[in-house]
């Protein structure tokens, strides 16, 4: 009985140490993954704040707040869109800034947000898309929007990437993918 016990435990060894030294044949599987749009226009590297000396932002915000305050531009030359924005032309027109300020702030971190950006200090936290666009909820709206002022406004964000470098020629699908995400909340936008 002891040579059959020492026998099975002299094969038990014998067997581990020829599967433990067998080549065992690994399968990796590649995950690919997509970078967001946030990574696409800058993420998370820290640089110099032009706006702000002495401070750092991360690229990708600074990509979309570029990209915003051009738009913002874009759209306040542009006769078809004026009529949205009532209270801001007034306020500028007396050279109070403060409304600018605060939609650059929140239309950025709305971008943020929207592109994929993880930094918890530039989640939107303002009113839902409906709301925002709807004058009965948001006194700073003109009027509800309509299909071919919300595919202007579409074409304005467009004309703000190509200012700032993001056009279709040097990046075709990441513009694409920039105004399929805008185009992505018309039904909230689109009231009348």
């Amino acid at each position: 009985m002891k040579k059959q016990f020492l026998h099975f435990f002299t094969m038990l060894f014998i067997s581990m140490m020829i599967l433990s030294c067998t080549k065992k044949e690994e399968t990796t599987t590649l995950v690919a993954t997509n970078p967001t749009l946030y990574e696409q226009v800058g993420g998370t590297t820290m640089v110099d704040d032009p706006n702000n000396p002495g401070t750092m932002i991360e690229k990708g915000r600074l990509t979309l707040r570029a990209v915003v305050d051009s738009s913002i531009l874009v759209i306040a030359a542009d006769p078809q869109m004026t009529k949205y924005f009532p209270v801001l032309f007034s306020e500028l027109g007396t050279g109070n800034t403060t409304g600018l300020m605060a939609l650059s702030k929140s239309f950025t971190d709305f971008m943020c947000s929207a592109t994929g950006c993880k930094n918890s200090a530039y989640a939107y936290t303002g009113m839902n898309m409906k709301d925002a666009h709807d004058p009965a909820k948001n006194k700073r709206m003109g009027m509800k929007a309509d299909k071919a002022d919300f595919d202007k406004f579409v074409g304005n964000i467009g004309t703000g990437l190509a200012k700032n470098g993001v056009n279709s020629t040097n990046a075709k699908k990441l513009v694409d993918d920039l105004v399929a995400l805008l185009y992505t909340t018309e039904s909230a936008i689109v009231q009348r």
